[in-house]
C-alpha cells in the first residue's frame, strides 16, 4: 500500500445516493443512461462513466448489466471520489469497498447527502494489494458481512494493521454480525430476544422434510413454525415461514440453493394484531430511529407495509420518532447498551421489533443497511428532520474519530 501523490485526485463520480434520489423522485434517467453510454463509447477508458453507468443499471434493476459495467470500471481504476456537497471539503473520508451489487457495501453516501465530507471509494479485490490511496483524515471499512465478502474482510484486517489514520468498523466485528454468529454474540443480553439461527445444507433439510431427521438436530430448541431463507439473501427474498416437514419439502422444490439459514419464528404481533418492524441506527452507542413499518403480515418491510396509503400508520411512525428518546430508548436501554457493547462497532443498524412481553426482538444487524431520506416530504413531513438528526450524528461521529472534535 502506498499513498497517491498529494495533488492527485481520483476520478469523480455522481455516486449511488444522488442517482437513487433522482429515481425515487420519479425522474426518468433514460437520458442520463444514454449520455453515459455515449461517454464510454467515445472514451472506453472513462472509468468514472463506467462506474456511474453500472450503478444506474443496478438502480433500474438491470443488475447483471450493472455488475458488468462495474467490472470494466475496476479494470481501469480502483479509487473514485464522491465530492463533498460544499465548495470545500471539511473532512476527507476514505471507504474501503468491494466489488458487487449495491447491497454489498455500507451505503455511507446516503448518510452524507448534502454534507461537507469528501468520500473516496477504494475498491479492494481478493488477492490483490491495496491501491494507491489518496490523502484522508479517516478510513472506514465499507464492506458488509457476507460469505462472498469474508475473504476481503480478512484481507483488510491484515493489510490495514498499522494504518496511519484511524480506521472505523473492525473487519472481525463486522463478521460477527452474520446471522449464524449474531445470536451467540448477543445471547444473554438483558431485555433482548434473538432466536438461534443456524446454517444448514439442502441435504439436511431434505432429511427433515422426509421425516428422517428431527428438527432439534438442526436447530437448538427447534420447534415449528420455522423461518427458512437461502444464504446471503436480503429483503425477504426466499424467506418463508414453514409449519412442518411437508411445507419444508414444498419450499425446497421451488427455492434454489445449496445452503440455508434456519431459525425459530417468533410471533411479534402487538395487542392489536399488527406487526411493527423498526430500523434503528446505532452511532457511537446511541440509538436513532430510522423507520417504523406497520402491517398485518409478518414478512414486513417498509416498502410493502402500505405506509403511503395509510395516514394512521404514518401518524404512528411520526409519534415513534417524536417520543423515541424518552420512550423507546428508555424502555430498551439495557438491551441497546448490551447490544452496542457486544457489537463494538462505531456504526451499524438493526431491524427489530417489540414482543408483547416487552423484549427487544432482533431480526438482523448489519453495517450495510440503507438509511436514507428519500421518502416524499409531502407524505412524510416528519421524516426529513429525523433523518437529518441521524446524518448529523454520523457526521459528528466521523469528526470525533478523526480527532477533530472532542
Amino acid at each position: 500500500m502506498s499513498a497517491a501523490p498529494e495533488n492527485s485526485c481520483p476520478p469523480r463520480i455522481a455516486g449511488l445516493a444522488p442517482l437513487a434520489h433522482r429515481i425515487f423522485r420519479g425522474e426518468n434517467l433514460g437520458h442520463l443512461r444514454l449520455q453515459l453510454e455515449a461517454r464510454v463509447a467515445e472514451e472506453p477508458s472513462d472509468a468514472a462513466a463506467w462506474l456511474d453507468l453500472g450503478t444506474l443499471h443496478e438502480l433500474l434493476f438491470y443488475v447483471d448489466d450493472g455488475i458488468e459495467c462495474q467490472a470494466k470500471a475496476l479494470a481501469l481504476q480502483k479509487v473514485f471520489r464522491v465530492p463533498a456537497a460544499t465548495e470545500t471539503a471539511g473532512l476527507r473520508l476514505l471507504m474501503f469497498v468491494g466489488p458487487g451489487d449495491i447491497m454489498a457495501n455500507v451505503p455511507a453516501q446516503f448518510l452524507l447527502v448534502g454534507s461537507d465530507v469528501s468520500l473516496d471509494l477504494a475498491f479492494v479485490e481478493p488477492g490483490l494489494p491495496l491501491p494507491d490511496l489518496p490523502a484522508h483524515d479517516l478510513a472506514l471499512i465499507g464492506i458488509g458481512e457476507s460469505d462472498t465478502n469474508r475473504p476481503l474482510l480478512e484481507q483488510l484486517r491484515r493489510d490495514l494493521a498499522g494504518h496511519p489514520v484511524p480506521v472505523l468498523l473492525d473487519p472481525a466485528r463486522i463478521q460477527a454480525l452474520s446471522r449464524e454468529r449474531l445470536w451467540r454474540l448477543l445471547e444473554g443480553v438483558p431485555g433482548l430476544l434473538i432466536p438461534p439461527t443456524v446454517r444448514t445444507s439442502i441435504e439436511h433439510l431434505m432429511e427433515l422434510a422426509a421425516g428422517r431427521k428431527p428438527l432439534e438436530e438442526l436447530l437448538p430448541g427447534g420447534v415449528f413454525p420455522i423461518l427458512l431463507r437461502p444464504m446471503d439473501s436480503h429483503g425477504g427474498k426466499g424467506l418463508a415461514r414453514l409449519a412442518g416437514p411437508a411445507e419444508v419439502e414444498a419450499y425446497l422444490q421451488q427455492t434454489p440453493g445449496e445452503a440455508f439459514y434456519i431459525s425459530r419464528f417468533i410471533d411479534y404481533r402487538g395487542h392489536d394484531g399488527l406487526h411493527r418492524k423498526l430500523r434503528i441506527a446505532l452511532i457511537d452507542g446511541k440509538a436513532y430511529g430510522c423507520h417504523m413499518a406497520v402491517a398485518e403480515h409478518w414478512m414486513l418491510h417498509y416498502l410493502n407495509a402500505g405506509m403511503d396509503k395509510d395516514p394512521a400508520k404514518r401518524e404512528e411512525e411520526a409519534r415513534h420518532f417524536a417520543t423515541f428518546d424518552a420512550d423507546f430508548a428508555v424502555r430498551h436501554a439495557s438491551a441497546l447498551e448490551g447490544l452496542c457493547a457486544r457489537a463494538g462497532l462505531e456504526y451499524f443498524a438493526i431491524d427489530c421489533a417489540e414482543t408483547r412481553d416487552g423484549e427487544l426482538l432482533i431480526f438482523e444487524a448489519d453495517t450495510a443497511m440503507i438509511v436514507h431520506d428519500m421518502d416524499p416530504p409531502a407524505l412524510y413531513p416528519y421524516k426529513g428532520p429525523q433523518m437529518q438528526r441521524v446524518f448529523k450524528a454520523f457526521r459528528d461521529m466521523l469528526e470525533r474519530h478523526a480527532g477533530k472534535r472532542s
